[in-house]
């Protein structure tokens, strides 16, 4: 009888671990929006620093779409019940966009950021990192062929041209950013209407 218990714990507990990891999945699903919004971001700055050799062109896009998202998520989560497993995920992009803001503008002051075979490398290996880490902990092999992508993107960075390098990290966005963003929201929205199905 002890046997048929332990046997039926352990199955419950992985019920739960389960059930844990695709409320995270879903959870990070709803965040698609936050995909799209930097992979925009992105092309802005890219685009502004490309035609207007700006020096101006990533901080202030990047510092726009702090503040962008900061207020869109001060909005959504006003009343959200918080996951273990959302806190974990939302930890490691945290982490990622602090090291991003604090290494890329020191880089770019102390004049060490003026190849952007460098730049490209190091930002989409910090994006794959982040990718991996996220799919690592939710079991989402959608997300880790983002990661792979990003990381692919990174290493050929450090042997193209500076257009080439330019093109693969332009791909890398749309893909692991404006797709993979646009994904989750389709994701989400699907999940959305079989709860209302269900509810109806």
């Amino acid at each position: 009888m002890k046997d048929q218990t332990t046997t039926q714990d352990l199955k419950d507990r992985l019920t739960l671990i389960e059930n844990m990891i695709s409320e995270g999945r879903r959870t990070t699903e709803s965040w698609g929006w936050t995909f799209v919004l930097w992979g925009m971001a992105f092309y802005v700055a890219l685009t502004w620093d490309s035609w207007g050799h700006s020096a101006w062109a990533w901080p202030i896009t990047m510092t726009a779409a702090v503040v962008v998202t900061v207020i869109l998520v001060s909005i959504k989560t006003g009343g959200e019940a918080e996951t273990t497993l959302g806190r974990a995920v939302g930890s490691v992009w945290l982490a990622l966009g602090v090291s991003m803001f604090l290494l890329f503008p020191s880089l770019g002051i102390a004049g060490k950021l003026i190849d952007p075979h460098l730049f490209i490398a190091v930002a989409s290996g910090m994006l794959g990192m982040a990718n991996a880490a996220s799919a690592l902990i939710l079991r989402w092999k959608v997300q880790f062929g983002c990661a792979v992508i990003w990381w692919a993107a990174a290493v050929a960075a450090s042997f193209v041209t500076g257009n080439q390098a330019a093109v693969v990290f332009i791909i890398a966005i749309f893909i692991c950013q404006i797709a993979f963003g646009v994904y989750g929201m389709i994701q989400e929205a699907g999940a959305k209407s079989r709860r209302g199905t269900a509810h109806a």
